[in-house]
C-alpha cells in the first residue's frame, strides 16, 4: 500500500517538450495504486498521441472542450470533479497564464477554472521564459491561490541552454503527489499562519520606516511547518527571499496590510508571528514626495501601528488555539520576553538578542529562548533552519496537548 493507493488522479499534459516525460510519470503514478486519466492539450498532442496516454493509463484521453460524446452530459465538470488530485505536467509558460488569468479556452484551461480539488504543477520551459517577469508574477499568484508546485529542476534544455526550467522528474513529481494526498508529520492536517520579514510605512512614495529583518527565521519556520505536514499560509513583508515550496505566500508592505491578510487567512490551528512589524507609522504621510525647503526639517507625526499578535490572539471567536510570539531584544532579553507574553495573550514567546553583537539581524543563525508560563529555555546557537525545526518539532507536541 502506499499514499496513492486507490487514488484518482487527473493528469493535463500541457504542451511542451517535456511532454514525453508524463508517459513516464503515468507509469510511476499507476504503479503505486493511482488511477490516471488525462486531458492532453493541442500542444502536447503535438509530441505525444492520445492514443499513448490511453494505452498507459487503460482510459480514454481528453482533448477537445466541445466533444460530442463527453459534453452531452457536460463533461467538463465531472473531469473536475471526479479525482482527488489534478496534476498538470508539464505545465507550460501559456498554461501557468491561463490558469493565473482565469482563462478557459480549451478543455485543460477549463477543467483547470472549473475544479475545487488540490492542483498540483510541474513547470517546465525554457529558462529565460521561466525567469521573465510575468512567469514569476503568475508563478506568485497561482502559489496564493493554493496551487501547489514541485520543480522546475535546474538542468539542459532542449534549445542547447543550461538552468531553472526542467521540468521535476516522473519520481520527484509522484512523491510530491504522495505528500500531498497522504501529508504526514507533526503538523500533518493542520493550519498554520506564518508572518515573516519587516513592513514598510510609508513617509511618501520615494521614502519609507523600516527597520532590518530579512525575514529568513519567519520563512524558515514557514518552510519547516509545511515540511512536518501543515497547510501554510505565509503572510511576508517585503523581502528578497524566494517564496518557499509548498506554501500559500500573501505578499504586504506595511502593518495594517499585514494583520488584513492575517484575518482573512483565518481560522487556523496555530499562529506564529515572527514578522518584525513596525511599531508606528507616519500620520501625515505626503502624497508627493516630500522636498527640502531652505533646510528645514519635515514635520513628520507618528501613529501606533496596530499589534497583530495580540489583536489575533485576543479575538474571541477564531483565535487560533496555539499562538506564538517572537521578543526581538536589545538588552534584558528574557525580562522584556516575560512581558510581552503577559501582555499579548499568547501560549509562548521564541526570544532573541538583536544587537549588533548578536548579529542576527540578516544572519543565518539564531539564538533563542523559549518563554512561557512554565519557564524558560534556551537554545545553543543553531542555523535559522534548525530552529525552524525544532519549534515546529515542539509546537507539533504543543498541538497534540504538550507542556510548552
Amino acid at each position: 500500500m502506499t499514499a496513492l493507493s486507490g487514488k484518482r488522479i487527473l493528469l493535463v499534459i500541457g504542451g511542451g517538450i517535456a511532454a514525453y516525460k508524463s508517459l513516464d510519470l503515468i507509469r510511476r503514478l499507476r504503479e503505486r495504486g493511482a488511477s490516471v486519466r488525462c486531458i492532453l492539450t493541442a500542444g502536447a498532442q503535438a509530441f505525444i498521441t492520445p492514443l499513448a496516454a490511453s494505452a498507459l493509463t487503460g482510459q480514454r484521453s481528453h482533448t477537445d472542450l466541445f466533444d460530442r460524446e463527453d459534453e452531452a452530459d457536460i463533461g467538463h465538470i465531472k473531469l473536475a470533479r471526479d479525482a482527488d488530485l489534478v496534476i498538470v505536467a508539464p505545465a507550460t509558460a501559456n498554461l501557468m497564464a491561463k490558469m493565473a488569468g482565469g482563462h478557459a479556452d480549451d478543455l485543460a484551461s477549463t477543467v483547470l477554472l472549473a475544479t475545487i480539488l488540490p492542483i498540483l504543477i510541474a513547470p517546465a520551459m525554457n529558462v529565460r521564459m521561466w525567469q521573465h517577469p510575468a512567469t514569476q508574477r503568475n508563478l506568485t499568484i497561482l502559489r496564493q491561490d493554493g496551487v501547489h508546485v514541485v520543480g522546475p529542476n535546474d538542468g539542459a534544455m532542449a534549445e542547447a541552454e543550461f538552468g531553472p526550467g526542467r521540468m521535476a522528474e516522473p519520481l520527484e513529481i509522484a512523491a510530491a503527489a504522495e505528500r500531498l494526498l497522504a501529508p504526514s508529520g507533526p503538523l500533518a492536517g493542520r493550519h498554520v499562519i506564518v508572518t515573516s520579514g519587516p513592513t514598510h510605512e510609508p513617509i511618501d512614495p520615494v521614502r519609507y520606516i523600516a527597520n532590518r529583518s530579512s525575514g529568513k527565521q519567519g520563512h524558515a519556520i514557514a518552510k519547516a511547518a509545511a515540511d512536518a505536514g501543515a497547510r501554510v499560509t505565509l503572510i511576508a513583508g517585503p523581502v528578497t527571499l524566494p517564496d518557499p515550496a509548498g506554501v500559500t505566500t500573501v505578499h504586504v508592505e506595511s502593518a495594517r496590510e499585514m494583520l488584513d491578510a492575517v484575518e482573512k487567512a483565518l481560522p487556523a490551528d496555530i499562529g506564529i508571528f515572527a514578522a518584525a512589524v513596525a511599531d508606528w507609522r507616519v500620520a501625515n504621510a505626503g502624497e508627493q514626495k516630500i522636498k527640502k525647503k531652505d533646510g528645514a526639517l519635515p514635520n513628520l507625526s507618528l501613529a501606533e501601528n496596530p499589534d497583530i499578535l495580540a489583536t489575533i490572539a485576543h479575538r474571541s471567536e477564531d483565535r487560533p488555539p496555539l499562538m506564538v510570539g517572537f521578543a526581538a531584544e536589545t538588552e534584558h532579553v528574557i525580562e522584556h520576553a516575560r512581558q510581552k507574553l503577559a501582555k499579548k495573550g499568547c501560549d509562548l514567546i521564541v526570544a532573541n538578542d538583536v544587537s549588533a553583537a548578536g548579529g542576527v539581524m540578516g544572519g543565518d543563525s539564531n539564538t533563542v529562548h523559549l518563554v512561557s508560563a512554565s519557564g524558560v529555555e534556551t537554545w545553543p546557537t543553531l542555523s535559522k533552519a534548525d530552529v525552524a525545526k525544532k519549534l515546529v518539532e515542539r509546537l507539533g507536541a504543543m498541538a497534540k496537548g504538550g507542556q510548552p
